[in-house]
């Protein structure tokens, strides 16, 4: 889902702010229906595009790190799959 997410707040750069404001405006509705904590602080941080591109760098070190994990996994059961065969061959 990182892709996605990626091309989505990408495309959506240049209508940060207008969609702040737009959270902002909907703000009474939104807490009439939903007991949101951090509301007014995500709308304020949607104002900048600054916090996108920080938004957008932490997603992809998360998505790296979760490919790194997952690549150490695919060795370490290599290796003991690997290590059985080798048993196996000696018995």
């Amino acid at each position: 889902m990182t892709v996605p997410a990626i091309f989505f707040l990408e495309s959506m750069k240049p209508l940060s702010f207008v969609g702040s404001q737009a959270l902002h405006f909907f703000e009474p509705m939104v807490r009439a229906f939903f007991a949101v904590q951090d509301y007014d602080q995500f709308a304020g941080m949607m104002e900048r595009r600054e916090n996108l591109e920080a938004l957008l760098v932490k997603i992809e070190m998360r998505d790296d790190v979760e490919r790194q994990r997952e690549r150490a996994q695919r060795e370490r059961e290599r290796a003991e799959r690997s290590e059985r065969k080798k048993r196996k061959e000696s018995r």
